[in-house]
């Protein structure tokens, strides 16, 4: 029999703080939501409240501002999460400004615990603290009178067993110093960061007494639902990957969609592997991609496309989008320029998980270097390797494209060095055969897996793309000497 004390927790409603925070929130925990102005401090505080407000679990908000609390509501009505129905029986609202100004830090807890006595919540918030602490600044107490009363104001609320929540404008140099960090059992820091034109938001969990939590900053949205935070983290270990399970060295192949690229491949793509697809503009990436799809709903699977510039509806090949329009492919399209790695992958899973897709095409890697966000640029090989990892978890089978520039006389098989990253890779390039401007393809490479390493001329028709059945050799292809003939299989 253990005597442990076990800690209640709160699911906080705003998808992904809870897997932050290592489960919820403890309850009766006494917690500071710290940020500059505009950061989501009072929109991430209602969401909580509203999630977990109840007439058995009311809440009592106190607005410490000048403003009224109907103009908070004004704005705050407008997120999905606001249930007005709440307001005055679940969660009522009291404004202490005045008691702010013409009392001391003992008056102004004197009036926030009848507020308590009378309403018997069990939340609690206090928005913006940060008016509380300036007025020890610039009035007769201090900070000593200020760190009193913050211990009395926890005291209380937890004697009341009150889940208590300060919100204030701090930066995060000065919630390491205030005297608030010294009570709070814990911290929740958001924060903006702006580089070129774009703006991302960032949240940080410094302290949660208790549990164990990640570290580290996180990205979160706010929109029409509120706050959706985007954990950065790694799938864990697929099973054949743990202690003692046998790895499966004969994956089953499943058809691309283009029948010869099968016998090169050997079979076909293993399953659950993914596929570099690179290439010059033009050389038929995105063509390759849908008719993979194609495959896989001739087959009874559904797909996933995720593409950053080529919208369906712009599509020469309307194949996608008959596929999308008849409800076997889903898209996910992104136009944003501000695009945060961990959203476009929170995205991808979903969708996979809610169409039980078995395939997944990525067009273009390219196009999601542009769309991140400047900062996230830096991280790219590590954006790949999360998403590709995350994807294999989930034992989908992906294709994804990158555009190259074609030097002719160059190997290149990707840019910013991530080819290593996907099992397998199939390079098309441009050459000079016969006085024109030919393509080719080659598998360069499929791990753990035998496949033919010929080169073959292909062309794009509109049956889609067709290659050879007879290999091509090229004599001082490096050197850019343009002879070529061709070879048998």
């Amino acid at each position: 029999m253990s005597d442990k004390v076990r800690l209640g927790m709160l699911e906080t409603g705003v998808p992904g703080l809870d897997t932050l925070l290592g489960g919820g929130l403890g309850e009766y925990s006494f917690n500071l939501i710290a940020g500059p102005p505009g950061s989501g401090k009072t929109t991430l505080a209602h969401q909580i409240m509203f999630a977990l407000a109840t007439a058995q679990r009311r809440a009592l908000f106190f607005t410490v501002l000048g403003e009224p609390p109907l103009k908070m509501l004004r704005y705050q009505q407008q997120y999905t999460f606001f249930e007005l129905d709440k307001v005055g029986s679940a969660i009522r609202y009291v404004n202490l400004a005045d008691d702010l100004r013409n009392g001391d830090f003992s008056g102004v807890l004197e009036r926030i615990m009848r507020e308590v006595e009378d309403f018997e919540p069990s939340l609690v918030f206090v928005d913006s603290f940060r008016s509380v602490v300036q007025t020890a600044r610039n009035g007769s107490e201090g900070v000593a009178d200020l760190q009193h009363f913050i211990q009395e104001l926890g005291t209380r609320m937890t004697s009341w067993q009150a889940t208590t929540f300060l919100i204030g404008e701090y930066a995060h140099i000065e919630v390491e110093a205030n005297p608030i960090m010294t009570v709070a059992d814990g911290v929740l820091a958001l924060a903006q960061s702006q580089q070129d034109n774009t703006i991302v938001r960032k949240i940080r969990v410094v302290k949660m007494r208790g549990q164990a939590h990640m570290a580290g900053m996180h990205t979160f949205r706010i929109g029409d639902d509120g706050v959706r935070i985007f954990p950065r983290l790694l799938p864990p270990l697929a099973a054949d990957r743990l202690p003692g399970v046998p790895v499966d060295t004969e994956p089953r192949r499943i058809p691309s969609g283009v029948p010869t690229l099968d016998v090169l491949l050997h079979g076909g793509i293993p399953q659950g592997h993914s596929l570099l697809v690179t290439g010059p503009s033009g050389s038929g990436k995105t063509i390759l991609g849908t008719q993979f799809l194609a495959e896989g709903v001739r087959q009874g699977e559904k797909g996933v496309a995720a593409t950053f510039e080529k919208g369906t509806s712009r599509l020469r090949n309307a194949a996608l989008a008959g596929m999308v329009q008849a409800g076997h492919v889903a898209i996910i399209e992104s136009r944003s320029l501000d695009l945060t790695t961990d959203e476009l992958l929170h995205e991808l899973v979903q969708t996979i998980i809610a169409t039980d897709a078995k395939r997944v095409v990525i067009d273009s890697l390219s196009e999601v270097l542009l769309y991140l966000a400047p900062e996230f640029r830096a991280e790219f090989r590590q954006t790949v390797f999360r998403m590709l990892s995350s994807l294999a978890k989930l034992g989908v089978t992906v294709v994804v494209t990158m555009g190259i520039e074609d030097r002719f006389t160059e190997l290149t098989f990707s840019e910013a060095e991530i080819a290593f990253l996907t099992d397998g890779i199939i390079a098309t390039r441009y050459v000079e055969m016969d006085g024109e401007l030919a393509k080719v393809i080659a598998v360069v490479k499929l791990r753990g897996c035998a496949h033919s390493h010929a080169l073959r001329r292909f062309h794009i028709t509109d049956n889609g793309i067709e290659i050879d059945d007879t290999r091509v050799r090229f004599d001082g292809i490096l050197s850019g000497h343009p002879s070529a003939h061709r070879a048998g299989s």
